[in-house]
C-alpha cells in the first residue's frame, strides 16, 4: 500500500496481493482517523461479500474467486468502543458480465485499487442495536 496525504484526506493505492480491509484498517489506526468517507475502484481476485438478512439478523456471505473488476467500493469510517469501524459496500463484475454486490468482508487485490479516503472533522460512534441486529451510528 502506498498513499499520499492531502488537506482533505488520503489517496491510497493498493497493489496485487494486498487485502483491502486489513490495509485500510491499518492506515486508519496509524493516522488516528475517526471519521471518513471512502470511494474506490480497481481489480480483485478474491472477494467475500454479504447481504444482511434482517429477519434472522445475520449476514448471508458469498465468496467470489477469479477475475473481478471492482466497479465501486463505497463506505465510511467511524469508531466503536474506541477502535476504527469500517462499513464498506462493494460492487464487482466478472468477465461474463455477472455482477455481485453487498457488504464487504474481505477483498484481495489482483491488479490495483485506487482509493480516496476523505477525512471529516469530529467523531461518530457506533452501538449495537438489538432491534435491528447491526452496529448503528450513535449521535
Amino acid at each position: 500500500m502506498e498513499y499520499r496525504s492531502f488537506p482533505q484526506g488520503y489517496l491510497v493505492r493498493l497493489d496485487p496481493g494486498e487485502e483491502v480491509v486489513a490495509s485500510l484498517s491499518k492506515l486508519v489506526e496509524e493516522k488516528g482517523i475517526t471519521l471518513a468517507t471512502i470511494s474506490a475502484l480497481g481489480a480483485a481476485k478474491d472477494v467475500t461479500l454479504g447481504v444482511f438478512d434482517s429477519v434472522n439478523k445475520k449476514y448471508l456471505s458469498q465468496r467470489c474467486q477469479g477475475t473481478y473488476e471492482i466497479a465501486a467500493l463505497v463506505g465510511n469510517v467511524t469508531r466503536m468502543d474506541g477502535a476504527p469501524y469500517l462499513h464498506l459496500h462493494i460492487t464487482i463484475a466478472n468477465p461474463e458480465g455477472e455482477v455481485r454486490a453487498g457488504h464487504l468482508s474481505a477483498c484481495t487485490i489482483s491488479a490495483t485499487m485506487e482509493l480516496f479516503l476523505q477525512v471529516w472533522e469530529g467523531q461518530v460512534g457506533r452501538k449495537f442495536s438489538e432491534t435491528v441486529g447491526l452496529n448503528l451510528m450513535e449521535f
